[in-house]
């Protein structure tokens, strides 16, 4: 729809269109079902590649230069800070989930980290490592502690995009 109407658009309607018709197709339950085949992600990513060529002046450029200068990242990468968001949000009680799923690691684990690590059970199939409760893990241990001890989630969210783009 948004090819069959615009041929070239500048970059601050494709931030307002994008954002308001395309991605959050792309994203919709994305914790609850999140693509771990290749296929499928490269379908999900190619959208989005497609999306930013229609930018004017950004046709030619390499994908992730046209990501850069438009300020947005790939979708995988927002698929994984929606994954740690969503613990951060289970972990502090603000989403009425019970976190059976999670387990924090006992003290002994403390020694490097922060005071929210979790454990990592063993799973069996490959199935099971693609679950949202076990794929988060690594991320969210992974986390400093300044980012975790976040009073709110917007706070959380903050702290975690300076992390990302200056860690």
């Amino acid at each position: 729809m948004v090819r069959r109407h615009f041929k070239e658009i500048d970059k601050g309607d494709f931030k307002i269109i994008y954002n308001t018709y395309v991605r959050p197709h792309l994203e919709y339950c994305e914790q609850a079902w999140s693509p771990y085949l290749q296929k499928d992600k490269a379908c999900l990513e190619k959208v989005q590649r497609r999306a930013t060529k229609m930018v004017k002046g950004l046709k030619k450029l390499p994908y992730e230069t046209r990501l850069k200068r438009l300020g947005i990242y790939t979708l995988e990468r927002r698929r994984l800070r929606g994954d740690l968001i969503e613990t951060f949000k289970i972990l502090t009680g603000k989403e009425r989930i019970d976190f059976f799923d999670f387990e924090l690691a006992d003290a002994t684990s403390w020694l490097r980290g922060h005071s929210l690590k979790l454990y990592k059970p063993r799973c069996r199939t490959t199935l099971r490592q693609n679950f949202f409760s076990i794929r988060v893990i690594n991320e969210w241990n992974k986390l400093p502690q300044s980012v975790i001890e976040a009073p709110s989630v917007n706070a959380f969210k903050n702290r975690l995009d300076i992390l990302v783009r200056y860690g």
